[in-house]
C-alpha cells in the first residue's frame, strides 16, 4: 500500500487529519492566547487572494469600505434584545483602561471605565450608531457598507480556522429606503457569496432560508450557502440577513421620505470569514495534504531546479529564472499567472513533498536533461498525476491547464455531495438513517407548522441546514404526511 504524507487518513480520523494537513501545509498554529491562531504567511496568501475576489466582487455591486471601532458600548447591545442575547454568551467584556505594578511585580488593572465595552462580535449597533447620523432623507439612501474586520467570540472549542476565538471576516452592512430594497440586497449578496464558493473556491454549495432557530439573532431572514464537507457534515460556508427595520429601531436611523414622513429605513447586512479556508482545506485536501483550486493559490506554478552537479546549478537556475519570466507573461483568471521558483538548499524529495502538502496546483521539476530537450516534467496536485511535455506546448496550454484543474475540483466535489445526498419520504426512514448515518445531506419535504427540529437535534444531532427555494412540486411532510411545498435539507454541521 502506498503510504500517505499525512498521518493519520482521513478515513482513519477525520478531526486529527485536518489538523495536520492545517499543520503540514504551514497554514496556521494555535496561539497562547486559547481559542486564538498564528494565520501564517502560506494560510494568510489564500485570505489575501479570497480577500482581492471578494472585494472586487462587492465592488462592482455598488459597496464601498469602510472601517468602524472594534469596542461597542455595551448599551449597543441592550437597545435590540434578541440580538443581546443571541451574542451574550459569546461576548469578550473591557471592563478597565490601566495597569498598575503591585509590590510583588503584578500588573492589576486599575481604573474602571464609566461603560463596559464589547469587543466586536458583529458590527450592526455600532455601525448603526453611524448610520442614524448619516441618514436623514431617502435621497441619502442606499447606503452601501463593508468592513474587512476581526471580531471576537468567545468560544468553548475551538479548531483552527474553522470555529476560533478571534477570526477575520468582512461584514456587509446596508440601508434601505423600502422593505423590498433590502430584502434584494440580501438575496444579491448570497448569490454574490455562492458565484464566489463555485467559480473560485470549486465548492459546491446550497443556498436557501435558515430557520427561526438558525436564524441570526435579531434578523427578520437569514439567507445562507451551505457546503458538504468529506466527512459528510455541513458548513454554513456565509450569510445574508434581512434585518427589517429591527435595527433600525434600535438605532434610531430615521429618514424623510418622498411623502415628507419620517420613517424607520430597512437595513441589511452579510458576511463570510477565514472559516471560508476551513471549508476550502475539507472540501479538496487529500492523504498527501492540502489541494488548492487555481484561482485561490498564492502560486499556481512552483518551479524546483534539480541540481546533481554544482556545474549545472548557474546554467539550471537561469534556465528556470526564464521559465518563471515567460509564465507570468501569461494570464488566467484576469491575472498574470503566479509562479515561484524554489532554490533553497534542501534535498529534492523534501522540497518536492513540501509544495505537494501545500497544495500548488502545478509543480515542475526542472533539470539539465530539460534545459537540453526543451520540455517540462510536473505534477498535477489535484490528481497526483505526472506530465512531460515540450516547452511550448505547456507555455501554449498554462491557462487551460489551471482552468481544467479549477473545472476538475468542482466537479469532483459537487460529485461526492451529490452521491451523499438522500431523499427521504417517512418518518420511519428518516430515524432509520441517522441511527447509522454519519453524515451527508438529507431532503424532506417538512410542513411549516412542524415543530420537530429541536426534537431532531437533541437525538441526533442535526440541524436543519437551509429551506431550499419554492418549487412547484409538492409532496408529503416526512412527520404529518400533509402536502406541502416546502422542502428543507437536514445534516450534521460545524
Amino acid at each position: 500500500m502506498r503510504k500517505f504524507a499525512i498521518t493519520p487518513t482521513r478515513s482513519e480520523n477525520y478531526p486529527e487529519w485536518y489538523q495536520q494537513v492545517v499543520r503540514e501545509a504551514d497554514l496556521a498554529e494555535n496561539s497562547e492566547v486559547r481559542g486564538c491562531m498564528v494565520i501564517k504567511p502560506w494560510g494568510y496568501a489564500i485570505w489575501e487572494q479570497m480577500q482581492k475576489r471578494l472585494d472586487a466582487m462587492f465592488k462592482a455591486t455598488g459597496h464601498q469600505n469602510a472601517y468602524f471601532p472594534l469596542f461597542i458600548p455595551l448599551r449597543y447591545l441592550e437597545q435590540e434584545a434578541e440580538h443581546a442575547e443571541g451574542f451574550a454568551k459569546e461576548c469578550a467584556v473591557v471592563t478597565h483602561s490601566r495597569l498598575q505594578a503591585t509590590e510583588e511585580g503584578k500588573l492589576v488593572p486599575t481604573s474602571p471605565l464609566e461603560e463596559p465595552l464589547i469587543v466586536r462580535p458583529t458590527s450592526e449597533t455600532i455601525i448603526g450608531a453611524s448610520f442614524a447620523r448619516w441618514v436623514h432623507s431617502y435621497r441619502d439612501l442606499p447606503i452601501l457598507i463593508n468592513q474587512w474586520a476581526n471580531v471576537v467570540r468567545w468560544e468553548m472549542r475551538t479548531r483552527l480556522f474553522l470555529r476560533t476565538s478571534e477570526f477575520l471576516w468582512q461584514e456587509g452592512h446596508t440601508v434601505h429606503e423600502t422593505a423590498e430594497e433590502a430584502q434584494a440586497e440580501a438575496q444579491r449578496m448570497i448569490e454574490v457569496y455562492r458565484d464566489f464558493a463555485e467559480k473560485d473556491m470549486a465548492m459546491p454549495v446550497l443556498c436557501g432560508e435558515k430557520t427561526a432557530a438558525e436564524r441570526f439573532a435579531g434578523a427578520v431572514q437569514t439567507l445562507c450557502i451551505e457546503a458538504m464537507m468529506q466527512d459528510g457534515k455541513a458548513l454554513q460556508a456565509g450569510t445574508s440577513h434581512f434585518l427589517g427595520q429591527n435595527f433600525a429601531r434600535a438605532s434610531n436611523i430615521r429618514f424623510i421620505d418622498r411623502n415628507n414622513q419620517e420613517q424607520f429605513a430597512w437595513t441589511a447586512s452579510w458576511g463570510v470569514s477565514t472559516r471560508l479556508i476551513g471549508g476550502l482545506i475539507m472540501t479538496h485536501s487529500d492523504d498527501d495534504g492540502l489541494v488548492l483550486p487555481p484561482r485561490l493559490a498564492a502560486y499556481h506554478v512552483v518551479i524546483l531546479p534539480i541540481i546533481h552537479h554544482e556545474a549545472d546549478a548557474e546554467t539550471v537556475i537561469t534556465y528556470c529564472r526564464e521559465l518563471e519570466q515567460r509564465m507570468i507573461e501569461r494570464t488566467y483568471a484576469g491575472e498574470a499567472i503566479r509562479v515561484f521558483v524554489d532554490t533553497k538548499d534542501r534535498n529534492g524529495g523534501e522540497k518536492k513533498w513540501s509544495w505537494i502538502k501545500k497544495g500548488v496546483p502545478l509543480i515542475l521539476e526542472v533539470g539539465p536533461r530539460d534545459l537540453k530537450n526543451r520540455s517540462v516534467y510536473g505534477l498535477r496536485r489535484y490528481t497526483m498525476e505526472s506530465f512531460s511535455m515540450p516547452l511550448e506546448e505547456f507555455w501554449e496550454k498554462l491557462p487551460t491547464e489551471l482552468q481544467s484543474i479549477q473545472e476538475g475540483l468542482l466537479e469532483r466535489a459537487r460529485t461526492f455531495r451529490d452521491a451523499q445526498t438522500r431523499a427521504i419520504h417517512t418518518l420511519s426512514e428518516f430515524e432509520d438513517l441517522w441511527a447509522t448515518a454519519q453524515g451527508g445531506f438529507v431532503v424532506t419535504h417538512l410542513c411549516e407548522d412542524c415543530a420537530i427540529e429541536a426534537q431532531m437535534k437533541e437525538r441526533y444531532n442535526i440541524t436543519i441546514r437551509c429551506v431550499l427555494p419554492d418549487t412547484d412540486e409538492t409532496s408529503s411532510c416526512f412527520y404529518s404526511q400533509q402536502s406541502t411545498a416546502r422542502r428543507v435539507v437536514w445534516a450534521k454541521s460545524y
